[in-house]
């Protein structure tokens, strides 16, 4: 063997009880699981008190540029995650052309950044998924992004796709699955995706179903309509008999209080009845996002300089104030905006640092000003670049969804701003810590199967997520009464606690609780339909 971990505690990614045993390494893959004591090598780690486990899989990431960006990816691999899903929303950067490359630099800036001289070297989903394959930390995984499909068919108007448009884009996710994409994804309350209907994203989904894919929707509702925005995405599920996994499936707003069962219920019966889903969430109360999702579809439709227009024009001001403020608008999720629970985490300008880390109201209140002037100011200044915390969560919905039969995790974690969300640091050890060790939502050979077999097939991976001979050897050991997050939103750029050693295919990305630096991991592609 080239490595022996020794007298593990090996939690195996099915949820069976942990057990004790030897676990050898050779070319990357798992050579043997074999009685405790019984093994050697030639590098032998003693893991007595530790559990060892499959690398853990992000089935939420938005690292699609920062992985490329910063290759090693710290925040990942020591967390324990092995392997991650990008393409996320509905909005990532391939298939495009030039014009859309350019706009989605502009619109994912307070997502992803858009970093001077970075190489834009490629332009289809295969192109992106090989240069993924020139070296980076952790395996990754692709969906294709329908928000970006319809701009480079439809563009960035509010209307129904036309018969040839409709069949341009279903060949366009085809071909982002032929090209190694696993499934297709949506961001429904993001422009220009949410202009799609129910009946356009039934017929994407059909290829999605047929190319081997899964369809993994933000859909149009976490707040008012919610339930209603769940049961939509179960009927495309049904009517194109493709596979559907629930995007960060969280029940969010005062609206929601409480209401978690009522989902739960939803998804039983779906099952129950037959259908194909599952679902991620992150173990934090706040989302994020980029502070222009919270305005009215119509305000944002026709690009970036159509909706700097609107921002600069008076009366179309007052009437976004009206409808985010009062009524509640379609992109903050149909709830009246509460400017003391939206706060500002990341800024493109060095000048508006000042607003990092307050919500809109108090540095309203600080510059003497409306909430909603600020808010449209900063929009101006920043040409919509800016992120934001929204701390609308429950913790009850948080737990009880957490234990549902087919939950998955996912950190939805942005990696860029001057304070991002901790849970692009935190999620997997936060998992581990608070729900597992501290409030035993879950129990530890459980949760491990959440976070990584369980991912694992609803990828179709067959070689992954279990610690198994010949499987690829994606591992992470852990000291189960240490380990910890430790990000915090006051410091969320924190590594994990009590994390020791991080294996990606065989290689040391984390030795002895030091990032080696390694570039081991590489795009992993549909196993139907790639080439």
């Amino acid at each position: 063997m080239d490595v022996v971990v020794k007298n593990a505690l090996v939690a195996d990614g099915t949820g069976e009880p942990l057990a004790r045993h030897d676990v050898g390494i050779t070319d990357g893959r798992i050579a043997e699981v074999a009685e405790a004591g019984s093994l050697t090598g030639g590098r032998t780690i003693d893991a007595d008190g530790l559990v060892l486990a499959p690398g853990f899989i992000d089935m939420h990431s938005h690292s699609d540029l920062q992985l490329l960006a910063n290759p090693d990816h710290p925040a990942k691999i020591t967390q324990g995650v092995t392997t991650e899903v990008l393409g996320q929303d509905g909005l990532s950067y391939a298939p495009v052309d030039d014009t859309v490359l350019e706009a989605l630099r502009q619109q994912l800036a307070g997502w992803n950044d858009d970093p001077a001289g970075f190489d834009w070297n490629w332009r289809s989903v295969g192109e992106y998924l090989d240069r993924l394959d020139q070296g980076v930390a952790v395996n990754a995984a692709y969906l294709v992004p329908q928000g970006t499909v319809r701009m480079l068919t439809v563009g960035w108007d509010d209307r129904p796709a036309t018969d040839a448009e409709l069949t341009r884009m279903k060949e366009l996710v085809a071909t982002g699955l032929d090209e190694g994409a696993m499934g297709m994804s949506s961001g429904l309350t993001y422009t220009p995706g949410m202009y799609a209907e129910t009946s356009e994203l039934v017929e994407l989904c059909r290829v999605v179903g047929e190319g081997g894919g899964f369809y993994s929707p933000h859909h149009r509702s976490y707040g008012k309509g919610a339930l209603e925005a769940f049961a939509e995405m179960i009927d495309v599920s049904r009517r194109s008999g493709c596979p559907l996994h629930l995007a960060h499936a969280t029940m969010n707003f005062s609206v929601n209080k409480g209401k978690a069962p009522d989902l739960l219920k939803l998804l039983d019966d779906a099952l129950d009845d037959g259908c194909d889903i599952s679902l991620d969430t992150y173990p934090y109360l706040p989302g994020a996002t980029y502070l222009s999702a919270l305005l009215p579809s119509w305000a944002t439709e026709g690009g970036l300089d159509a909706t700097l227009a609107r921002l600069s024009d008076v009366d179309e001001r007052e009437r976004i104030r009206a409808e985010i403020e009062e009524s509640g608008s379609d992109g903050a999720h149909g709830v009246p905006i509460d400017w003391d629970a939206i706060e500002i985490n990341g800024v493109r300008h060095e000048h508006n640092n000042h607003l990092v880390g307050h919500s809109v109201a108090a540095s309203a209140r600080t510059r003497g000003t409306e909430p909603a002037k600020l808010y449209f100011d900063t929009l101006l200044d920043e040409k919509l670049g800016t992120s934001c915390l929204m701390h609308v969560g429950h913790e009850e919905n948080v737990q009880a969804i957490m234990r549902h039969r087919t939950h998955t995790g996912g950190s939805d974690g942005l990696l860029v701003g001057a304070r991002p969300h901790p849970r692009a640091w935190g999620t997997f050890p936060r998992y581990l810590a608070r729900y597992v060790r501290e409030l035993g939502v879950l129990d530890l050979a459980e949760c491990v199967a959440h976070l990584t077999g369980r991912a694992a097939r609803r990828l179709r991976l067959a070689d992954r997520g279990l610690v198994r001979a010949g499987y690829a050897a994606d591992l992470v050991l852990f000291d189960p009464d240490a380990v910890a997050d430790t990000a915090t939103f006051d410091d969320p750029r924190q590594p994990a606690a009590g994390i020791t050693h991080v294996f990606v295919n065989g290689v040391a990305a984390l030795d002895d609780g030091r990032p080696t630096g390694a570039l081991a991991g590489h795009s992993l592609r549909n196993p139907r339909r790639a080439r």
